[in-house]
Order: C-alpha cells, then structure tokens, then sequence
C-alpha cells in the first residue's frame, strides 16, 4: 500500500484558541480517512500545546515549521527539538522556500537540521525547490540534485527511509500559480532518482514525496495520482478544513 502523507502548513495564522478550533474541525473532517494517508498539521510555535491537546487520540499528528540544529543555547527566538518532542511534536518542516528567502536558511543549515531531527527522533519534512528565474534558466534538475543530496549528508538509509520531501516549485507558492502534473511529477522523479542515488531503489522506492505548490481542493486528486508525488504539503487550503478534507479524501 502506497503511504500518502497530508501535511498543513498554516504558516503565522492563527492564534492558540483559533488554531485549536481549527484543529477539532480538522480532526473531526479527517475521523475517516482513507488508511493510507496520513494527516499532519503544523500550527505557529505559539499554538503547538493547544493543538496537541485537541489531537490527542485522534489519528491526526502534530508537526511544527521549523526548528534550531542546535540543543540549547544564546539563541534568541528559536526553537530547540527536544523543545518540540515535549510538546509531541512527530514532524518538522525544514527548509521551507519562505525560511530560504526570508531568513537565510541555507542547504548547510537544512542539513544540519535535518540530522539534528533524526537524532530527536522528529522526521523532518524535507523542502526543495527552484524560483521562477532558476527554471527559465534551465537547472531546476541540477538544482534540486544538489539540494537533495546536501540535506542528506550523514543521513542513514534507514533514516532516510523515513524523511519526507516536499517540493515546492517557489514560483507556485501562495501565487494561485501550479505546475503543470506532469512538471511537478517530472521533479518529483527527479527527486526520487536521486534518492535512489544516494541510497538504493529500495530507500527511493519508500521515501515520501509530497507536493507543495499551491495544491488545493480542486487540483488534489490529479496531483496526487501522479506516479512520484505521495502526499502533499498544503499552505492556504489547510486553513479551511472542508478544503483540507477534499485534499486528504484525494489520494
């Protein structure tokens, strides 16, 4: 059975007893989801604990946006992953193309959060993905290579069996604009390809690989009936969950 993993990234919206509302009606939406898809949703650091009393003993699973490589520290404003598993948190988003542009993350410093995850136990979802300008040019291929194959420095197969990839096509993020299914499943092999480079067909084989741009309740099912694309990471519609619910019903 094909895993599918349906992450919400609700990015700064909402506050703790906003996010916890939405999260009973997303709980409540996905009670019957098919078996093989797997729910998570990523509220703002500030509304984590309220949202993890609501998902307890539900079937949805709790993630967060980002997170330190680091254990603790003179580092003001950040978060730290044994911060996070105290919370129950079970995934993180790392690298997101918004922590890239505005906040100088770096495929260093992806990596080294990326281990930093596996060693707390988190599984870290995993962003990669080109602007418009890098694909006019021409190396969305060679691009999210590398990005993949230095996020997955030090990394073990078996650990990365487990990790999630998301790629974000950044010229289709929060722009209404989508990929084509047969770009964003060309990526994805791309992906998947190097994977499988990395390790073996096997570990490719396993690895999700979520599509994160701009997928929507309209637009879920043909995305996620592409061959490489496994799950999705979802912006503005993870913030309707009647929406919501139409993507994860979509695999």
């Amino acid at each position: 059975m094909t895993k599918y993993i349906i992450a919400g990234n609700w990015k700064m919206n909402k506050t703790p007893d906003d996010a916890a509302v939405l999260a009973k009606d997303i709980v409540n939406a996905v009670a019957n989801a098919p078996a093989e898809a797997e729910v998570v949703i990523c509220p703002p650091f500030t509304a984590l604990s309220a949202v993890a009393k609501i998902i307890a003993g539900s079937s949805v699973a709790l993630g967060a946006q980002n997170m330190h490589f680091e254990k603790s520290g003179a580092y003001t404003g950040e978060v730290a992953p044994d911060m996070l598993v105290q919370l129950g948190v079970k995934y993180v988003i790392i690298g997101h193309s918004e922590r890239r542009a505005y906040f100088a993350e770096t495929d260093e410093t992806v990596n080294k959060k990326v281990i930093a995850a596996f060693a707390n136990g988190l599984v870290p979802i995993i962003c990669v993905g080109e602007t418009l300008h890098e694909r006019e040019l021409g190396i969305t291929a060679d691009l999210v290579r590398m990005q993949v194959r230095i996020a997955f420095g030090g990394i073990t197969a078996e650990q990365a069996k487990t990790a999630v990839i998301a790629y974000e096509p950044v010229w289709a993020i929060g722009t209404g604009k989508t990929a084509t299914n047969e770009q964003a499943d060309e990526v994805c092999g791309i992906i998947r390809q190097t994977v499988g480079e990395i390790y073996n067909k096997d570990v490719a084989a396993e690895t999700v690989i979520q599509y994160g741009g701009s997928m929507n309740a309209a637009n879920a099912r043909e995305l996620l009936s592409m061959p490489n694309i496994n799950g999705g990471l979802i912006g503005g519609a993870s913030l309707k969950s009647e929406d919501f619910k139409t993507i994860v019903f979509s695999v």
